[in-house]
């Protein structure tokens, strides 16, 4: 198989090919690689759902299990978390329908988090997720001990 430019350098295919679609050379385009790389960042939205929801998750079960130890640290954390997963959500709304799949895999590495920075055993934390989509999105909530 010959080296073409996708192998040498990424960024100058991606305005290559970004050119042909502008310019309307369907037939120039690189249609295996370009679905490839569209496939591939669908697959890096939902990784940035899932990382954001579980640094969300594993802070909120941090201010709700050790509430004398919270901080502003926590809090920012958990504003700029919830803040980002809504502008991702506004950018690309079908994520919304990948919601409750990924926090239910982001909760067990979100407890493993909390573990970790408060000392608990992991078993003190409830084995699924018991914060609702709406309560981890609103930014009015915060779950108490």
């Amino acid at each position: 198989m010959p080296i073409t430019l996708h192998d040498i350098d990424r960024f100058a295919w991606l305005e290559q090919q970004t050119a042909f679609l502008k310019t309307a050379q369907l037939s120039a385009l690189d249609i295996e690689f370009l679905a490839e790389e569209l496939e591939a960042e669908m697959g890096n939205e939902r990784r940035e759902l899932y990382r954001r929801l579980r640094i969300l998750i594993g802070h909120l079960l941090k201010w709700q299990y050790q509430s004398d130890q919270r901080s502003t640290s926590w809090a920012g954390t958990i504003r700029v978390q919830r803040k980002d997963l809504q502008k991702l959500l506004k950018n690309s709304p079908s994520l919304r329908r990948f919601l409750e799949l990924e926090i239910r895999d982001a909760y067990t590495d979100a407890v493993e988090l909390a573990s970790c920075e408060t000392g608990l055993a992991e078993s003190a934390f409830p084995v699924a997720c018991p914060f609702k989509t709406d309560e981890l999105l609103n930014r009015e909530y915060w779950p108490q001990p």
